[in-house]
């Protein structure tokens, strides 16, 4: 069974704020996704984007790192041996 906690809102400007437990575990500045279903409210944490790799910072270090070629990026994909499989997918 879940915990039940009181919160309270207020005004906080020009807005409306909801003090949320301390025991909740939330960390100051999460993001969170607000809902209104059938005059219930959910809150959820939000989903955070896919981090991306940027690489800019140190291409200049590797002068010799260049992109592939279009004929570099092929590679060779040897048949492999299925007929050593069963329908099941397990070996024989």
């Amino acid at each position: 069974m879940s915990e039940e906690y009181r919160a309270k809102v207020f005004k906080s400007g020009n807005s409306l704020a909801l003090r949320l437990p301390k025991a909740l575990g939330l960390e100051e500045g999460a993001e969170m996704m607000l809902r209104e279903e059938q005059g219930r409210y959910i809150v959820e944490p939000a989903v955070k984007p896919k981090r991306k790799i940027n690489l800019d910072g140190i291409w200049g270090i590797m002068p010799e790192a260049k992109p592939f070629t279009p004929e570099e990026r092929e590679f060779d994909d040897p048949p492999r041996a299925w007929h050593l499989f069963d329908k099941d997918g397990d070996a024989d």
